[in-house]
């Protein structure tokens, strides 16, 4: 049964004599998260876990103690694991999460119950964070920077053959545990269970070696190795197949069935993955960034041009940012093309800023790749007074003249300013690359990173006055 808050104690009472205080910004981040709103729509999400949460079975972690050791754990940027024990072992720490003396949850726990927190409630939450600071004076929005950065997903490198490999090595473990799921049944199938994984190992180091040869000879050997590891792979993918198919004729059994669902998820990626390193390596073919699939195990990462200096592109997401003065990140949403300019992003900025503020900033500033005379006209028609982005290409003598002007030139230092927020969202709240799994668990983790983010500043702002 899920359950609101532990009975209050004050920790800090029961040992005087350590004098134990909250730090200023704990104690402000205490007072903002027992709003009410931040509560109910966490309480609402971690409801859904089972059907009859709310009124059976064991009385769970209080959503209190979850929602404050989710915020404290990204904050300080610990693992689950390490939130587990800092907490265990911090009485400042148990007083702030309202754990109490009572038993602090695992990082198991933790877990489970943090994966029932969608992204879309923590959007949410961060909404709700910037209505708060506005109630605290912390910002007006009066001022708009708008820009873009690349996430990466917890991948290793892309390479042709390692599609293949890595789709052999998870459908050969598939196929190791439907053969004890299905047990006597299994005699039928023959070779179906056969494990290719260390003729894959073999190829993989081979073609490593052939990467070193040059000329038409060793271009010719690396087609030749491509082809038996691409053969084996489709081999592999024929027999979970019929493997597949004799674990539905069993649908009635929990881990049959269970074994059938990841099997139906991975066999069309590594049949994805093999079609690719045919045409790329065996055909020459140049298949387009938004057909390739980059990872098994996240297919929804994406190719991401940055043209920087020993990192010409990046694997992930890219995640378009909106910041008001304060510091505070009022809007943020992934984007669904990794490549390409940022221009039809910014009407969704001004939207969510009239959204969140009840009128449009009186400054707008971005940088060239936001720029673009239709983006400008849908400013001015939305009510922005002053509009910092600066020409791309040569610009008239009129534009000149007024990039030139002290008032542009302030409104674009201004704008400056969101690169350096990337840098800490990067650098303090895991937004250089992603640790959850899938394109949910993305947006879990960005939402996350930046609702922490924007709760330190508003304490920050609280605990200076």
């Amino acid at each position: 049964m899920l359950g609101n808050r532990y009975s209050r104690t004050d920790l800090f009472a029961l040992v005087p004599q350590l004098d134990l205080r909250f730090e200023p910004q704990l104690e402000q981040l205490d007072r903002l998260l027992d709003d009410d709103e931040l509560f109910d729509r966490v309480r609402d999400d971690l409801a859904r876990r089972h059907p009859k949460t709310r009124s059976r079975g064991r009385p769970s972690t209080p959503v209190e103690v979850i929602l404050r050791m989710l915020v404290v754990m990204r904050l300080y940027g610990w693992s689950y694991a390490q939130a587990e024990y800092f907490v265990n072992d911090s009485l400042v720490l148990r007083q702030f999460c309202r754990a109490y003396l009572e038993k602090v949850p695992d990082d198991t726990a933790l877990i489970r119950w943090a994966s029932t927190i969608g992204p879309e409630t923590l959007q949410a939450l961060n909404d709700r964070v910037v209505q708060l600071a506005r109630g605290l004076k912390v910002t007006r929005g009066r001022k708009l920077r708008v820009d873009t950065t690349a996430v990466e997903t917890d991948i290793h490198f892309p390479t042709d053959s390692g599609l293949p490999g890595d789709g052999v090595r998870v459908v050969s473990r598939l196929l190791r545990r439907a053969k004890a799921a299905l047990g006597e049944a299994a005699a039928g199938l023959g070779e179906a269970f056969r494990s290719r994984v260390r003729t894959v190992r073999t190829l993989s180091q081979q073609l490593h070696r052939l990467a070193r040869r040059k000329g038409d000879q060793g271009r010719a050997a690396m087609k030749a190795a491509y082809g038996r590891l691409i053969a084996t792979a489709r081999r592999t993918g024929a027999q979970g197949k019929r493997v597949l198919k004799a674990l539905r004729g069993r649908a009635d059994e929990p881990a049959t069935r269970r074994l059938a669902a990841r099997l139906e998820e991975v066999l069309p990626r590594l049949s994805q993955g093999i079609r690719q390193a045919e045409r790329r390596v065996l055909e020459g073919e140049s298949v387009p960034a938004g057909e390739k699939l980059l990872s098994l195990f996240e297919p929804h990462t994406q190719v991401i041009p940055r043209f920087k200096a020993g990192k010409a592109v990046e694997f992930g997401r890219k995640l378009r940012l909106d910041e008001v003065e304060g510091g505070l990140i009022s809007g943020y949403a992934i984007l669904e093309r990794g490549g390409g300019q940022d221009q039809p992003h910014l009407p969704d900025s001004l939207a969510n800023h009239r959204r969140q503020f009840g009128r449009p900033p009186d400054l707008l500033a971005g940088d060239r790749g936001l720029e673009s005379a239709e983006n400008e006209r849908l400013a001015r028609e939305a009510g922005v007074r002053h509009v910092a982005l600066p020409h791309v290409g040569k610009a008239p003598p009129g534009r000149r003249a007024e990039e030139r002007g002290r008032r542009f030139k302030r409104a674009y230092r201004f704008r400056a300013g969101i690169e350096g927020r990337i840098h800490v969202l990067r650098r303090d709240y895991g937004l250089k690359r992603c640790r959850y799994r899938g394109e949910r668990g993305f947006g879990r983790w960005a939402g996350w990173g930046i609702l922490a983010h924007n709760l330190a500043k508003v304490a920050d702002a609280g605990a200076s006055r």
